[in-house]
């Protein structure tokens, strides 16, 4: 047995779903993972997953294998970061998941205040999505991410998650849409446009925000067509093919083209936080969530 096949296991655990574990989280072939999960069983000599044409789901023994997994990886994980610790480099280099669409309004100046605090220390950022941001904090290739926090599940398990804002969330509609001239859209009307959204595959959480948004409607949003990036929604959206859910957060990422609306009822705000491990942080890391936390509230 070697760590990477508790690594599969508890990822494929976590996702209840091979092809999602394999593509979003570990990046190999769904062959391979499904073959070193099957491994780990036939050495084990026990089930550890019941398998369905669309998902997995724990049995007994799978339940119990992966407490003890999640804690084997933890310690090694935590024996990593110490040997770093005693060799100097994280004392001058600080590895943070990044998150553009929502922080390239705050990045240039959040960086600028940490390298006048923290001139020694070198920050890398990272541009994942939420789901990578999340695995790579948890496996210790990252020390802090800034994300927008998941609604559900237990994404976060064993994890500190500090928000540093909210934002609203808007309907993004082309500037010549027929909304345009209003100053909100109730949801009702905004459920029976066509939307435009993201690739499951890369975004699994995205169906859940609009779930979430759209809870209390009884016309359910129709994606007409789907992006592997949030670039290509907003060109979308700009060119009139349709419309979909925004924030305020991300008005970097287009011009006059597309316009902001504000929905009625409002949705619940978005959070917007720094995940690290649980533990005490390091100064560097300290440093920076400090950094952050400024540089958000002095963008209001």
């Amino acid at each position: 047995m070697e760590l990477r096949h508790l690594r599969y296991f508890v990822a494929v655990a976590e996702m209840e779903n091979v092809s999602r574990a394999a593509t979003q989280k570990l990046h190999v072939a769904q062959p391979s993972l499904s073959r070193q999960i099957r491994d780990l069983e036939d050495e084990l000599g026990v089930q550890l997953l019941e398998r369905t044409p669309k998902s997995v789901r724990l049995t007994d023994a799978g339940r119990s294998f992966l407490e003890e997994a999640r804690a084997i990886l933890k310690h090694t994980d935590e024996a990593v970061l110490k040997a770093r610790a005693i060799a100097g480099k994280l004392d001058t280099e600080l590895r943070v998941g990044d998150w553009p669409l929502g922080t390239g309004r705050v990045m240039p100046a959040l960086l600028r205040a940490y390298q006048q605090a923290m001139p020694k220390v070198q920050v890398k950022l990272h541009d994942r999505t939420v789901d990578q941001n999340i695995t790579g904090v948890r496996d210790g290739q990252l020390q802090l991410a800034i994300i927008l926090a998941p609604l559900k599940g237990n994404a976060l398990a064993e994890l500190r998650f500090q928000e540093v804002t909210t934002a609203r969330v808007t309907l993004a509609v082309a500037s010549n849409h027929s909304f345009a001239r209003r100053k909100s859209v109730p949801l009702s009307d905004a459920a029976r446009e066509p939307f435009i959204g993201l690739m499951p595959e890369k975004y699994p959480r995205y169906q859940e925000y609009l779930d979430a948004i759209f809870a209390g409607v009884n016309h359910k949003p129709r994606i007409v067509e789907d992006h592997d990036g949030w670039a290509g929604v907003y060109s979308a959206v700009a060119a009139g093919k349709g419309v979909a859910i925004s924030s305020e957060a991300f008005n970097l990422m287009f011009g006059d083209d597309v316009k902001l609306l504000r929905l009625t009822p409002e949705p619940k705000p978005v959070s917007i936080g720094i995940v690290s491990r649980k533990g005490k942080l390091g100064a560097a890391a300290e440093k920076f969530c400090e950094c952050a936390k400024q540089a958000f509230a002095t963008l209001g």
